[in-house]
């Protein structure tokens, strides 16, 4: 049985800790809520999995349940092998990465669109998922549903397996009785997220590597090269001098190591203040709008939250929302602030009887053309007309993409170019300096 270590909070706020043998991680937290407790961490210690000798709650019952569902296991789970037994106990638990994720969301929607219950597709996925841990993961939501709660329930005590943008999809899904289409949603959440993310890895790690290598050269030969030649000049006698640009950045390391705790103890006291104000809400929340306003890439996270929020929108309108209600749970597909706040006002909007468009319109941050859609669509169909927004937000996702792709490389170099630039003014030049011989003329009185 996996062994659980947690942190929780009594009611009178004493911290207390321990650790456990649970079933599942789901199940020790509703135990602890049940005892009084509030959870503040639970983290696994040793996954173990399942054996016919050491059965999960309600085995019984969800076999009997899948042999008449099932046409290939015949209701019966996959053994254990040898092998990955000891696999598991030697790693100790396997990485999950990203495409665990995405095979797992695409084989669930598969699974949806030929009518499998969620307890049933769950279960077949699971016994063809080979990483150990991640199929650990997957009992433990599976053990949730079998308890009668929803997955985001349990997802969400993983949020470093699935992010929140994610579990809020799949939410706004099982809520909305359309957890097929939120998980197509889904899959194309991490396809863009995973392709974006390869993109400007491309970009950024070459030339990264490289912006380092340069500046470690710079250092490195300002601080052993320089004096070497210096000795030079000085041992025979000549009265050249070295670039004042050499001989001040050469000052200014000297310095720099000399009161070292001065620059580290700024560095510490600005990080230290920027997150004391980022965890403010009005911090936070300043921090959010200059995500969608930042250069570069403001204008795309703006875009794609706010396509994920309409697409939700859209999810809850089609299954006979109300537009309120729509609002309220399709909210939570992003995390920025500032998209809360303007999905709030436009709540409150509704409530006092003004138009819930008006938010997005006053912010600044949707084009004309968004918000001109949403009134038209108010007016007429707007389920029809939300659709074709969300054709016409990924268009310009694309666009908005490919002026990234063109521009971030331009920064980048320029970055990179005035580094060496500068790397070329302090080191090689004092070096091409010595190369000439041009100070032993100095030394020899010519």
């Amino acid at each position: 049985m996996p062994v659980y270590s947690y942190r929780a909070l009594t009611k009178t706020g004493q911290e207390v800790k321990n650790r456990v043998e649970d079933t599942s991680r789901f199940n020790l937290i509703k135990k602890l809520k049940t005892n009084g407790l509030m959870p503040i961490s639970v983290v696994q210690i040793n996954t173990k999995l399942r054996t016919q000798k050491n059965k999960r709650k309600n085995m019984d019952n969800i076999d009997a349940v899948l042999k008449k569902v099932s046409t290939s296991t015949e209701g019966i789970r996959r053994q254990i092998t040898l092998k990955e037994k000891i696999n598991l106990l030697i790693a100790g638990g396997e990485r999950i990465k990203v495409r665990d994720v995405m095979v797992f969301t695409q084989n669930f929607y598969l699974l949806k669109k030929a009518n499998f219950n969620n307890i049933h597709a769950l279960s077949t996925i699971i016994d063809g998922t080979e990483n150990l841990t991640f199929r650990a993961i997957l009992e433990d939501i599976l053990t949730g549903l079998e308890a009668g709660e929803n997955m985001y329930t349990t997802m969400e005590y993983y949020p470093s397996i699935f992010p929140y943008i994610y579990t809020n999809i799949i939410k706004v899904g099982e809520l909305s009785g359309s957890l097929t289409q939120a998980l197509g949603q889904a899959i194309e959440y991490l396809d863009k997220a995973n392709d974006m993310k390869k993109k400007i890895k491309s970009i950024l790690i070459p030339n990264l590597v490289q912006f380092g290598g340069i500046l470690i050269m710079l250092v490195l030969g300002t601080l052993f090269a320089i004096p070497l030649i210096q000795n030079t000049f000085d041992s025979v006698g000549s009265k050249e001098q070295l670039p004042a640009l050499t001989l001040w950045f050469k000052g200014f390391l000297d310095s720099l190591i000399a009161h070292w705790y001065i620059p580290v103890g700024v560095i510490i006291a600005v990080v230290v203040g920027v997150i004391a104000y980022i965890r403010t809400p009005k911090g936070k929340y300043n921090f959010h709008y200059f995500k969608y306003t930042m250069p570069i890439f403001g204008k795309l996270i703006y875009a794609m939250d706010f396509e994920r929020f309409v697409r939700a929108l859209l999810l809850n309108i089609q299954n006979g929302m109300r537009i309120q209600e729509a609002i309220e749970v399709s909210k939570n597909v992003t995390k920025n602030y500032v998209m809360l706040s303007m999905a709030e006002s436009a709540i409150n909007n509704i409530l006092i009887g003004q138009s819930w468009i008006e938010p997005f319109e006053r912010s600044g941050l949707s084009s004309p053309m968004i918000t001109e859609m949403l009134k038209v669509g108010m007016q007429t169909d707007l389920s029809e007309m939300m659709a074709k927004l969300l054709e016409y937000i990924e268009v310009d996702i694309d666009n908005i993409l490919q002026k990234i792709m063109k521009v971030l490389p331009q920064v980048v170099y320029s970055i990179v170019g005035v580094v060496l630039i500068f790397f070329v003014l302090v080191v090689l030049v004092p070096m091409i300096q010595m190369y000439m011989g041009t100070f032993l003329f100095s030394a020899a009185g010519v």
